[in-house]
């Protein structure tokens, strides 16, 4: 094993077990310093004990790279593969048949690591796509991208997606649904995207009707693909217990089923977006699924399995899950707004 590989390791499972991000932070800083090295001269420096000299390479990353180079599993590694927990028991079938993620962040917005390597780990687990959807610009507390940093992002994917064919970012957005449930970017750019997640941020403390007039006026917007975690509500974490927002689930699941939208079957841990007695409800309107991570780094990638078991378990067949579609099949979907008349390609 590639001392590189090594310390990516780590840190993958480091995020796949919600560790903090500090924790995280030094073994991918330590990777990126050794990634700049030849081979010669890693190895020069692991003889001479001088890695530790190199900026973001402390005693514990130098010895994973030290002990890598020697031919064995370092013992850092081993131990946190030893002790990696299942994630969730069902939902291997689904799991399977999963080509991708609709809702992954990168350092853009509130995300931990570049667009890269968030796209290089979808590749290791497997998939052959996944969708950029950084935040939009009223969300200041996850530093949302304004159109201006959009349209600029937009350039560094067709730039990646050269380099990493036949695997593919989609460009996206994880649009915030304003108070008057309009979506929070400019028309011009929304109809430029291949994959849009509307979800409510704020106000989820908001009476029954309002909510519910929110989410129907982002369902019924032709750019819209999936609605995000509808519930907002959080079991887990520093901010919770965080209720369910409250709104007319019927009403939203059969706008959803009409238009076209998909849910979300959102797999973050502290989320586990929607419920279960709303996700069967969402089955029984007719609504097609995607199974997300809302991944913000790249070990939380592996959370799909989570969110495959919940899927099972509600019963939802696997082809009513968009995220099991080849790319055509998908980017057909995304862009029925012009094949309708609703709206402009890639909606």
């Amino acid at each position: 094993m590639h001392p590189v590989d090594a310390l990516r390791r780590v840190a993958f499972l480091l995020e796949r077990s919600s560790a903090p991000s500090f924790r995280v932070k030094a073994f991918r800083t330590a990777a990126a310093a050794l990634a700049r090295l030849d081979d010669d001269e890693l190895a020069r420096r692991a003889r001479g004990g001088s890695l530790t000299d190199l900026p973001g390479v402390g005693a514990t990353t130098a010895r994973i790279a030290t002990e890598a180079l020697a031919g064995q599993v370092p013992a850092y590694l081993q131990r946190l593969e030893d002790e990696a927990a299942v994630l969730a028991e069902g939902g291997q079938e689904l799991r399977a048949a999963l080509r991708g993620d609709l809702h992954v962040h990168s350092d853009w917005s509130d995300g931990g690591s570049p667009v890269e390597e968030m796209a290089l780990t979808a590749v290791e687990l497997g998939h052959d796509y996944i969708a950029l959807t950084d935040h939009s610009p009223r969300l200041t507390v996850a530093h949302g991208l304004s159109p201006e940093r959009l349209a600029e992002q937009l350039d560094v994917v067709d730039r990646l997606n050269e380099r990493l064919a036949p695997f593919r970012i989609l460009s996206g957005i994880e649009v915030d649904i304003t108070e008057d449930g309009g979506l929070d970017q400019t028309e011009e750019l929304l109809g430029r995207l291949d994959v849009v997640v509307a979800s409510v941020h704020s106000r989820l403390r908001a009476d029954a009707a309002e909510m519910t007039r929110r989410m129907l006026g982002a369902v019924a917007n032709p750019h819209t693909d999936v609605l995000g975690h509808c519930t907002g509500r959080l079991v887990a974490g520093p901010r919770s217990p965080r209720p369910e927002s409250q709104f007319d689930a019927d009403a939203v699941f059969a706008a959803c089923a009409a238009r076209g939208v998909a849910v979300e079957i959102n797999s973050r841990p502290e989320r586990l977006d929607p419920p279960m007695r709303l996700l069967r409800r969402a089955l029984d309107a007719g609504c097609l699924f995607a199974v997300d991570t809302d991944a913000h780094a790249p070990g939380q990638l592996d959370w799909q399995q989570i969110g495959a078991a919940r899927a099972q378990e509600a019963g939802v067949p696997t082809d009513r899950v968009v995220n099991t579609w080849d790319a055509g099949r998908l980017l057909a979907w995304t862009g029925r707004h012009t094949q309708s008349g609703q709206g402009q390609p890639g909606g």
